[in-house]
């Protein structure tokens, strides 16, 4: 005989941080080799075991480098950016993982887009609070993350909630790489019209009601520049209404 009995199944050689690894690449999208050893560094403090590791499910058909990244500048001073292959999604629908808001669009962009709520997710479970991804949120009532306006739609980068012991604070996060103007006088996108969007979606609680959100409601906003952020300060603080509406990442406490 071949042995095929005592041929051990391919998803025994899996770890737990290794399915972790996979559940949290699913959830964000693809992420940076730091950003994934700072996800389980409570529990696995060795930062070159990681790295070998994740270069072993690279080799193993679980993970792979997507070829954007070698098309920046300098891409050899950058750590890999992984993410997940077919064989991965195939195990993940398999045992039932929900269809997550992967963040889409530019390299950059949405790269950032997934580093940004991965770090959020790190720092709130590290204070021992509760990280609900978009899918959890979506399942609600069934919604789209697009939200419906009079004449247009409004769609955030990335949707999560916190639960902490005093309750849950849900969230829409824009991620601003500085591509568009501050002001646009055509109908095309720019940091004005995006406000004024908003200002639609928060009037008459439609937001939350399209959602089928309880808990209270806040737009965070991550820029890529400081002159944009001094300029986005200055649009939000002109409105009371705005400045209960909008803040800032690092201003956020997770």
């Amino acid at each position: 005989m071949d042995g095929a009995f005592n041929r051990p199944s391919p998803l025994a050689a899996l770890t737990e941080r290794d399915r972790f690894w996979l559940a949290f690449l699913h959830r964000h999208g693809p992420l940076p080799s730091h950003l994934l050893y700072e996800a389980t560094k409570a529990t696995h403090r060795c930062k070159d075991t990681a790295l070998r590791r994740l270069q072993h499910l690279r080799e193993t058909g679980w993970l792979c480098l997507p070829q954007q990244q070698f098309r920046l500048p300098k891409p050899d001073f950058n750590p890999y950016v992984y993410d997940l292959t077919p064989r991965a999604l195939q195990l993940l629908a398999t045992q039932g993982a929900p269809d997550h808001l992967r963040p889409t669009g530019h390299w950059l962009h949405l790269t950032g887009v997934a580093a940004t709520t991965a770090r959020i997710e790190i720092a709130t479970t590290t204070r021992g609070d509760a990280f609900i991804p978009a899918a959890t949120i979506l399942t609600l009532k069934g919604a789209p993350v697009a939200i419906p306006l009079a004449r247009s739609k409004l769609i955030p980068d990335a949707v999560f909630a916190i639960r902490r012991p005093e309750g849950y604070r849900a969230y829409l996060l824009e991620y601003d790489r500085g591509t568009e103007p501050l002001v646009s006088p055509s109908f095309r996108k720019s940091l004005t019209r995006n406000l004024e969007a908003y200002d639609e979606a928060f009037t008459h609680d439609r937001a939350r009601q399209h959602y089928g959100l309880k808990a209270p409601l806040r737009v965070i906003w991550v820029f890529g520049s400081e002159a944009r952020e001094r300029a986005f300060t200055a649009m939000v603080g002109e409105t009371p209404t705005r400045q209960q509406r909008h803040e800032l990442l690092r201003n956020l406490a997770v």
